[in-house]
């Protein structure tokens, strides 16, 4: 096995605000999104913020009954592009919501992210052989990221 995935929740400001899950690179990234929102509601209880009305933004490859239903349960509107799945007539039912708008300032906000992340050489090279190593590496990088934004207020 090459490779691994790792999935974070981030904001607007490009904070990551959930811990990352991680999987081996042969898994589908779809079901480990549901760690995430998990982790992510147990963050906004302690700190005592709603997550109510809140969008939650993902890219076509989660698109499942599963994460529309766990999103919308935990209060969040989803907005997760359709996926067609080679298609050749359209979904019956109602339309899910989806708002090109929102999906766009998404991406630019994870490339940049991603961007700030690859700053970091090591983790662009990955030195570490160990996973638990390179995870701890990328959770240290991540907590640089959040304090330049919050250093900055």
């Amino acid at each position: 096995m090459k490779g691994c995935k790792v999935v974070t929740i981030s904001d607007r400001n490009c904070n990551v605000i959930s811990p990352f899950i991680t999987a081996p690179g042969n898994r589908n990234e779809s079901p480990l999104i549901r760690g995430g929102i998990k982790a992510l509601k147990e963050i906004a209880n302690k700190l005592k913020f709603s997550l109510i009305g809140s969008i939650f933004s993902l890219d076509g490859v989660y698109d499942c009954k599963e994460n529309r239903k766990m999103i919308f349960n935990s209060g969040m509107k989803p907005n997760i592009n359709e996926n067609k799945r080679n298609r050749k007539h359209s979904k019956r039912g109602r339309k899910r919501m989806f708002s090109q708008e929102v999906f766009e300032e998404r991406f630019r906000t994870i490339e940049r992210l991603f961007a700030w992340e690859d700053k970091f050489k090591r983790l662009l090279l990955r030195f570490e052989r160990l996973s638990e190593q390179h995870y701890a590496m990328k959770k240290i990088v991540y907590t640089l990221i959040n304090l330049r934004h919050f250093c900055s207020l």
